[in-house]
């Protein structure tokens, strides 16, 4: 009886854990590494025809976008995830293998000019239909008959539609433990979806750190309110609302904002205003949205469908699918809102409505989720005053704003409070999907408030679960190492500085009040410090 962690140990992003139980190879989450990566991981022990069963806690693609890829080396197990999870994987692992053959396509081009060897996408639209095929879901709050010895059950856990906990009991060999994986934990007062539900009781927990080091606003912002003055103000000099947005969630909350806006008539001077939504994967979740309403919606949501109002429609809601229809967006001079795909500007119909509206005075882009370093949103919301699209220099002349609060993660007293929820408190508790540090401070600040002994492995980290006996703590090797082995000791040192830096700055924001722009711009210099440390 045996837990080890392959993906999101000590990073936020592709994770992956792998069960061996009952003569049974499980893994929970197969998740894409996305964004900066920073150590190797250790391959999966068994050949993936080898693994019995996946269960997924929820769509996104860090946690689920390697199931092609699984596919593809040979698993035909079943993938286990509630409903709503699998009605996202079908459009979402669509999308994303779609995403890869793009970019194979695009590197081949430039391959055969300069006579490079062609590139392989990591996987195919097949190989992709090919895990689709393999999914199995089940209802909330189910109990699941895995195999003999094995029981399994999805809570709710309110960070996505669909999202859940996975509680797994085990009986081997008259040895009885139970294992719970939190997934991600949602943040509480989400529009459309639940708040996480917790669970009683927990031989051993595996828990996310996403936000292990954060505290959210003690108040929850008002969006209708942010909203409504950026529309006025905008529509008021005939510019446009321009929204990059990330097309799972995000993109439904804000046409949950949108038609109360419209029914409540908040703006009576631009009452006929349109939303487009601007992104095939958008319209298909929202489609899953509807689709699942009674089981994922919360008692807001319910109680408008209850009065016959659909909380995701409203007059003035375009939808475009094809190319054509979404450049002739911008040959429309109604100021309009116009809501696109990717949330951070790296790729994407967005970047076509940047390059019309980004230099337009009267044009507003509106933010309203994290942008990652180094990325087109990042550099935007930081002041840039001239950025690159299609190889043209365009002025940001708009407006820049940022819808701040939402987020679909829990903060450290979310995570704190939902490991509260345990009656019986677990022998043991395991920290991943954070990042480096703060998957560290994070199992520090657990074992501190439950006096819980809690650890955060590496990638490779083992427990034996019969004992409680940590065989080990995983492997530390920074993909540095590989490429620029002379340079290691430093760069880890200047490293360390950089952390503690950070960990500075968000004591600062939460007791100086200072905004998160200017937190952004300092974390660009520390980086900036940073890159020409490893250049010199």
């Amino acid at each position: 009886m045996k837990l080890s962690f392959i993906g999101a140990a000590h990073e936020v992003t592709g994770s992956c854990h792998y069960l061996e139980a009952c003569g049974k190879r499980i893994l929970i989450d197969c998740g894409m590494e996305q964004g900066p990566d920073l150590y190797e991981n250790q391959a999966i022990p068994v050949p993936p025809s080898d693994i019995d069963y996946v269960l997924l806690t929820h769509a996104h693609i860090d946690h689920s976008g390697n199931l092609p890829l699984l596919a593809k080396q040979g698993f035909t197990g079943e993938i286990i995830s509630t409903f709503a999870t699998s009605d996202l994987c079908s459009i979402m692992l669509r999308d994303s293998a779609h995403i890869q053959m793009f970019e194979a396509e695009w590197r081949n081009r430039k391959a055969r000019r300069s006579g490079a060897p062609l590139y392989e996408p990591i996987y195919n639209m097949e190989d992709a239909v090919a895990a689709i095929s393999l999914l199995a879901p089940v209802e909330y709050n189910t109990m699941i008959d895995l195999c003999d010895g094995i029981q399994i059950r999805f809570t709710d856990v309110g960070h996505l539609l669909g999202s859940a906990c996975i509680e797994v009991w085990i009986n081997e060999n008259g040895i009885e433990k139970k294992v719970v994986f939190s997934g991600d934990v949602g943040n509480t007062n989400q529009p459309i979806i639940k708040d996480p539900q917790t669970v009683e009781e927990a031989d051993y927990v595996v828990i996310e750190s996403t936000y292990g080091d954060r505290i959210h606003a003690s108040e929850r912002p008002d969006y209708i309110k942010d909203l409504v003055r950026i529309l006025h103000s905008t529509f008021a000099k005939g510019g446009n609302v321009v929204i990059p947005s990330f097309a799972v969630g995000r993109t439904q909350e804000l046409l949950y904002f949108f038609r109360e806006i419209k029914d409540k008539n908040l703006i009576p001077e631009y009452a006929d205003f349109e939303v487009y939504v601007d992104s095939p994967l958008a319209i298909d979740a929202t489609s899953v949205f509807q689709k699942n309403t009674y089981s994922c919606f919360d008692d807001d949501a319910l109680a408008l469908i209850e009065q016959g109002i659909n909380p995701l429609l409203f007059r003035g809601l375009k939808t475009t699918i094809t190319s054509d229809e979404s450049k002739l967006i911008n040959f429309d001079d109604k100021p309009k809102v116009i809501i696109s795909a990717s949330g951070m500007c790296e790729a994407g119909r967005i970047r076509h409505h940047l390059k019309h509206n980004l230099w337009r005075r009267e044009s507003t882009i509106l933010f309203v989720g994290y942008q990652a370093m180094g990325t087109l949103g990042r550099k935007l919301i930081e002041g840039a005053d001239c950025v690159k699209l299609f190889g043209e220099n365009v002025e940001v002349n708009a407006n820049i704003e940022i819808l701040q609060g939402i987020s679909g993660h829990a903060d450290m007293n979310g995570l704190l409070n939902w490991l509260d929820g345990f009656k019986k408190k677990p022998c043991h508790v395991f920290v991943v999907h954070g990042e480096d540090t703060v998957t560290d401070s994070f199992a520090q600040l657990v074992t501190e408030h439950f006096a819980v002994p809690a650890f955060a492995p590496y990638s490779g980290g083992c427990v034996d679960l019969t004992t409680n006996t940590i065989l080990s703590a995983g492997v530390k090797v920074p993909k540095r190492a590989v490429e620029k082995p002379a340079r290691m000791r430093a760069s880890n040192a200047f490293n360390r500085v950089v952390a503690a830096a950070k960990r500075l700055m968000d004591v600062v924001l939460k007791n100086e009040g200072l905004a998160n722009k200017d937190l952004a711009k300092f974390e660009t210099q520390i980086q900036n410090l940073a890159d020409k440390w490893d250049r010199n």
